[in-house]
């Protein structure tokens, strides 16, 4: 049984090194999705609030009209808004454009889910891990070893939290630019749709 318990031990020890290593990639992996978040926090403010207003002013014509005038901030919707006016004839192929955009914004708010869940799971392992050591050190009396081993198991606490917390807020605001993005499209396209029907 000790043979076990000490191949357990010597397995989870060595696993701390890759916990770490996977911790540090994916803070660093959280603090780009934290700069383009940003990027993309400005493009919003400068197209998305001038688009919603000229809808709500009834001028969605216009707003069509005018998309080349937003190319110069890059925008998903600005992208897609192009798509639907290009193919305003095709009703099967309006469709797909909404599908596409529902499929292109679930891989977007994967990279934050991934970061919600991975975080704080690397966080606990690093945790854990360092945790037996440092039991050890104190039932030896080794009271520097247990230190070192308890500065590691809280570090890899507090980052794996950050990363989790980077993961969630971003999620929590893309999902409603998501939903904000797609309802401009579904009344473009549902606009297109009545006009047809009209003539």
């Amino acid at each position: 049984m000790d043979f076990i318990t000490n191949i357990l031990y010597w397995l989870s020890t060595g696993l701390l090194i890759p916990v770490t290593i996977f911790l540090i990639y994916y803070l660093l992996r959280s603090l780009i999705l934290v700069g383009s978040f940003y990027g993309t926090h400005i493009s919003r403010n400068k197209v998305n609030v001038k688009l919603n207003r000229q809808i709500n002013e009834g001028k969605a014509e216009e707003m069509m009209a005018g998309l080349e005038n937003n190319t110069k901030h890059p925008s998903h919707l600005i992208e897609y808004l192009l798509r639907i006016r290009s193919h305003s004839n095709d009703s099967i192929m309006l469709g797909k454009i909404l599908g596409d955009y529902e499929i292109e914004s679930a891989k977007e708010l994967d990279r934050s889910k991934l970061l919600v869940k991975i975080g704080p799971m690397l966080g606990l392992m690093g945790t854990l891990i360092p945790m037996g050591p440092a039991l050890v050190g104190l039932a030896t009396g080794d009271v520097a070893s247990m230190a070192s081993n308890m500065q590691v198991a809280f570090s890899t606490t507090v980052v794996g939290i950050i990363i989790g917390a980077v993961g969630f807020i971003t999620l929590q605001i893309k999902q409603r630019w998501i939903a904000d993005d797609m309802n401009i499209l579904q009344y473009i396209v549902e606009s297109i749709d009545e006009k047809k029907h009209e003539n």
